[in-house]
């Protein structure tokens, strides 16, 4: 390519950036479609991002649907934002917003709790409330944070005695900041795991694990720490060429690696965390450590009919064909998000790419006809890997690298371009994507 046609790129791409158009781009967006009548009752299951993006979508494609949400949470939540939290970037309130904020008019929207799915009767239960009949179903609660298995573990730890973690909300992001920020004014040992569950972003521990690493070094401190990472398995992440950038960034950055470790409970006093391991368990120190608990369906799609009953076991994600997202025994339930049980896609921008897929099925099954939809399981991860340095990783099932901006962007490259789109694009998108924009 010519360094002037690369000029043009770069000029075109920041342009994107500064709309916050880069996933409008990097994904299948929407485009004007003729309406359809009906008057068929649609629940959705959860107003996080899948949800909410599914409600304005359909909102505006049926005439006549009688569209609700259900979702007893108080507040949407911007968890892509987390990590900048955590790293002292923005905020807590940076990833904060009202359900109403995103809610089309004309749907409604019950601020409660689904008690139980019974698909063969199509209705949800409500505690204290009316059942709620169905034609058509979407799940998309997203899913649990198990902190009960991480014995000795409470939320109530977390930015004190070095505990963080990240995951659990923006707040705690923040609490997980001042610990982080502690620790690399004093050093010590800095301990990162990830579960061997599914979970949502699984570049997150990785990410953050570099942010400690930078913050050291830039307060001068990188001599007083020691870095330690403890893998689930015997690699660092899923995609085999993604996996090896990784284990050389980590080795030139020195950090130590501990494969097949499985965290399973925590000492604040002696400050130990106790690992699972094929050799029995097994002990590491710390003086500063990220926690991150298994991962599940919530209860009421893990007690329900509809989770795998061979795959993931235990962990209750939603049997749906990984490509039409379409429960495999209930053909009018579709999952979409977190929840979905399927190989790949727990991050926002798999959702970019599900919730057309999910909304064309679904419209096309009201019509009597077939769509030929697909999901293709792209998976996107903007990997920082320092303050202002991110690798721009995206893929599919078969571990692809499938990139946005070939020529522009290299996925493998540690760029400033990739900060960018995390820091700056990716709200925003992420914003046109809940009005069913983007």
């Amino acid at each position: 390519m010519s360094e002037h046609k690369m000029n043009m790129n770069r000029r075109a791409l920041l342009g994107l950036l500064a709309a916050g158009g880069v996933a409008s781009v990097a994904a299948s967006g929407t485009q004007a479609a003729q309406t359809v009548n009906t008057s068929a009752k649609i629940v959705i299951l959860g107003a996080g991002a899948a949800g909410m993006a599914l409600a304005n979508r359909l909102n505006t494609r049926l005439n006549g649907a009688d569209i609700t949400i259900i979702d007893g949470r108080p507040r949407h939540l911007y968890q892509p934002g987390f990590t900048l939290i955590a790293a002292g970037l923005k905020p807590a309130d940076y990833s904060v917003s009202s359900n109403d904020t995103w809610l089309p008019r004309g749907v409604n929207f019950i601020n409660a709790f689904a008690s139980e799915i019974d698909p063969e009767s199509k209705l949800l239960r409500i505690a204290g409330q009316e059942d709620v009949a169905y034609d058509y179903l979407i799940v998309a609660p997203g899913l649990k944070l198990d902190w009960d298995k991480i014995e000795g573990f409470s939320l109530d730890m977390v930015g004190e005695n070095g505990i963080g973690a990240v995951y659990a909300g923006p707040e705690y992001a923040a609490k997980t900041w001042t610990a982080m920020d502690k620790f690399t004014d004093e050093g010590g040992v800095a301990l990162f795991t990830r579960p061997a569950t599914g979970m949502k972003c699984a570049g997150a521990p990785l990410k953050y694990t570099f942010l400690t690493d930078d913050y050291a070094r830039r307060k001068g401190n990188r001599g007083k720490v020691e870095m330690t990472y403890a893998a689930h398995n015997n690699g660092l992440f899923g995609v085999p060429i993604v996996n090896e950038k990784v284990r050389m960034l980590f080795e030139d950055r020195g950090v130590d690696v501990h494969h097949n470790h499985v965290m399973k409970a925590i000492d604040p006093v002696k400050k130990l965390a106790t690992f699972e391991t094929p050799e029995g368990d097994t002990e590491l120190p710390y003086d500063f450590t990220n926690v991150i608990p298994p991962q599940r369906a919530p209860d009421v799609i893990l007690n329900s009919a509809l989770p795998w009953a061979d795959k993931w076991v235990g962990q209750g994600w939603v049997e749906v064909d990984q490509y039409t997202l379409r429960h495999n025994r209930y053909p009018e339930i579709f999952a979409c998000g977190d929840v979905a049980g399927v190989p790949k896609g727990k991050t926002a921008a798999s959702v970019k790419w599900q919730v057309p897929v999910v909304e064309e099925q679904l419209i096309a099954q009201i019509q009597g006809q077939e769509s030929d939809a697909r999901y293709n399981g792209y998976t996107s991860c903007p990997l920082i890997t320092k303050i202002g340095r991110a690798m721009l990783v995206e893929f599919d099932y078969n571990n692809n690298l499938v990139p946005s901006f070939p020529g522009v962007i290299a996925p493998l490259e540690e760029l400033w371009i990739s900060w960018l789109m995390k820091e700056v694009a990716l709200k925003a998108t992420y914003n046109a994507m809940l009005r069913g924009r983007a």
